[in-house]
């Protein structure tokens, strides 16, 4: 049934952007590509009593994103015992490809997949009851091995490697959810002691629950900014701030617009986004949102760009249910 829905979706799109590529290929006007979210949507159900949370009708949610060689990868929190990956030749239309990684255990929630130049592999950081792992594969479809669990008590890994070749492991405290930094030797080994470098202090980030988590890091002009979201994952105000720092470890510095990814009107819990940048340039943000305003974990995908102001401001905007001028991935 799931399968049926998703093609309906996706061949509705097509045949929607096809007619408006003939009618204006017919009147000789330039074709415009749009989007409009969400981008995927697709219904998990869970049949188990623990953790009670997570049980019942869930929406995909937490997504990573990675490119590589002309695609999108997308790999969101979904069943809550794997995870399945997603793929994309423009960051709109998503196609369900196989599962990349399983197990035993419970509590399989957001992860992040990096890809490593030096070695040509990928790796899986992957949350499992409470604990955070890595796993490794060749292919950035393929299953995913598990090389051990890297730090404990710790969800929302994400792994950024500087322009000196060194690699960072963002993670955030569980329980606790105060943002963290390991500095690794290689993707799979630690180097050192972490660093506690955000936590929930200001109101929007303690409305239903004091805590930071989804960290993703950005350099922009020798700045460092660290994405987060904040307040209650399970609500409508779940929300996204940054902070900006001279250095991978900080001192970071919030900043004082926060969040500015938050709801509006028919807009519910955007946040816990992962960022890629297309050939022209262009940053996009690969988020959730909660899909109607009830408290809960039945979430959906979209995308929407962000961009630097001139004084080095970080701005997006969540949008939903009206068509955008689409990504350029031909550069």
């Amino acid at each position: 049934m799931r399968k049926k829905k998703l093609t309906f979706i996706f061949t509705g799109a097509a045949a929607l952007g096809m007619l408006c590529v003939m009618i204006l290929a017919a009147t000789g006007k330039k074709v415009e590509k749009t989007y409009t979210n969400p981008v995927l949507v697709e219904t998990v159900i869970i049949n188990r009593t623990e953790p009670d949370n997570f049980s019942g009708v869930l929406g995909i949610g937490d997504p990573a994103v990675l490119f590589h060689e002309g695609k999108y990868y997308l790999y969101p929190t979904g069943d809550n015992h794997g995870y399945d990956v997603y793929i994309s030749p423009d960051l709109v239309n998503w196609d369900k490809g196989p599962r990349v990684f399983q197990s035993f255990e419970p509590g399989v929630w957001a992860p992040d997949v990096f890809y490593n130049a030096a070695d040509r592999k990928f790796y899986l950081y992957y949350t499992v009851s409470g604990r955070i792992g890595v796993a490794v594969s060749d292919r950035p479809d393929g299953v995913f091995k598990e090389q051990g669990t890297l730090v404990e008590n710790a969800i929302d890994a994400h792994m950024f490697l500087d322009e000196d070749s060194q690699y960072y492991l963002y993670y955030a405290e569980y329980p606790g959810f105060r943002i963290h930094v390991q500095p690794m030797d290689s993707p799979v080994q630690k180097k050192g002691d972490p660093v506690r470098i955000i936590q929930a202090a200001d109101p929007w980030e303690k409305k239903h629950a004091a805590l930071t988590e989804a960290p993703w890091m950005l350099k922009h002009r020798g700045i460092y900014y660290l994405l987060y979201s904040a307040s209650g994952a399970d609500t409508q105000d779940y929300a996204i701030g940054y902070a900006t720092a001279p250095s991978p470890v900080g001192p970071f510095t919030k900043y004082a617009g926060n969040p500015i990814i938050k709801k509006a009107a028919n807009i519910f819990g955007p946040g816990h986004c992962s960022i890629t940048k297309t050939p022209d340039g262009r940053l996009w943000m690969v988020y959730h949102q909660q899909k109607n305003g009830m408290r809960g974990w039945d979430r959906i995908i979209c995308i929407d760009p962000l961009w630097f102001d001139d004084h080095g401001g970080l701005h997006g905007k969540a949008t939903r249910g009206s068509a955008r001028p689409a990504p350029n991935v031909e550069g």
